[in-house]
């Protein structure tokens, strides 16, 4: 992947880890899909990090140490939310606004979802399908992250914070623009 490294922001009302730094990538493949990695580096070990498991959907998996990527088409308040778990586990879900949820939509493809964790670095690539994604060619991102400590803390990160508390799907979070070549 040849994207510029983007840092994320931890919120200021959920301080993390010391040294900990996030950072993220996402392009637009030829093909139409999107490319995203995640880079969490510094004390991972202080991290709650799930087991690599098989990559199945699931509910919920923001709750815990989570990568995810929010995607409109450009000037439209419709959006997907895509959660990545370093479990391998992901979830895909609709939203017609700002937080009003098209339980009737249901992925028909999953996203390809890779794994590395070293001393001090995890890194999560992951490639959602085309097919997933909303009608473009020109899209805003939200990137993010929710890191949990051992103690069951949670920090939020994110390209962008909007407000006095953490919000993934607020539109002024959707701040990375990207198109089809």
């Amino acid at each position: 992947m040849t994207a510029t490294n983007l840092l994320l922001i931890a919120h200021r009302t959920t301080p993390p880890p010391d040294g900990l730094s996030i950072s993220a990538q996402a392009r637009i493949a030829p093909d139409g899909d999107l490319e995203l990695r995640f880079d969490l580096a510094g004390p991972v070990e202080m991290l709650r990090i799930p087991p690599l498991g098989n990559p199945v959907a699931a509910d919920g998996l923001w709750q815990h140490t989570c990568c995810e990527a929010f995607v409109r088409e450009q000037a439209s308040s419709a959006y997907r939310e895509f959660n990545l778990s370093p479990s391998r586990q992901w979830a895909a879900y609709d939203f017609a606004d700002y937080r009003q949820r098209n339980h009737a939509w249901q992925a028909t493809d999953a996203p390809a979802i890779e794994v590395a964790l070293e001393h001090r670095r995890l890194q999560l690539s992951a490639r959602i399908p085309a097919s997933l994604l909303p009608p473009g060619p020109r899209w805003q991102f939200g990137l993010s992250v929710v890191a949990e400590s051992l103690a069951g803390d949670l920090s939020y990160w994110a390209l962008a914070h909007a407000g006095d508390r953490p919000d993934f799907h607020h539109p002024a979070s959707f701040v990375l623009e990207l198109s089809r070549s």
